[in-house]
């Protein structure tokens, strides 16, 4: 069942990527910006409560999704750039086993303990 549910996640990454293709933007855009939602890993320098409510808002795929989607209603193409990498990157973390964070530990997601198998 992990690996189908591994799979699932890469085909959401394929998915980000192909919409991606479709905006008008250099190719290099979607590598480069792929790891930015990683920065709200700051909030774990206040503590594992703060540090998990802000990368739990950043790696939430509904949080992509409504961007991408307001971006694509106004026609601004930043805005839609912005929901497919944060949808993009989401999944691809969850392919690597990285889930949404509980507060009391960061390798404690709610896809089991990162580092286990």
């Amino acid at each position: 069942m992990k690996l189908l549910l591994k799979l699932e996640e890469f085909a959401e990454l394929l998915l980000a990527i192909f919409v991606f293709s479709y905006l008008d933007f250099a190719w290099w855009w979607f590598p480069a910006l792929l790891l930015v939602p990683d920065l709200s890993m700051i909030g774990y320098a206040v503590n594992t409560k703060v540090g998990a409510t802000l990368y739990n808002f950043f790696h939430h795929k509904g949080l992509g999704i409504a961007v991408g989607i307001a971006g694509f209603m106004v026609g601004n193409q930043q805005l839609m750039l912005a929901g497919t990498v944060l949808f993009g990157h989401s999944a691809m973390d969850r392919c690597f086993g990285y889930g949404l964070k509980y507060s009391d530990s960061f390798k404690n997601t709610h896809l089991g303990e990162i580092g286990k198998s």
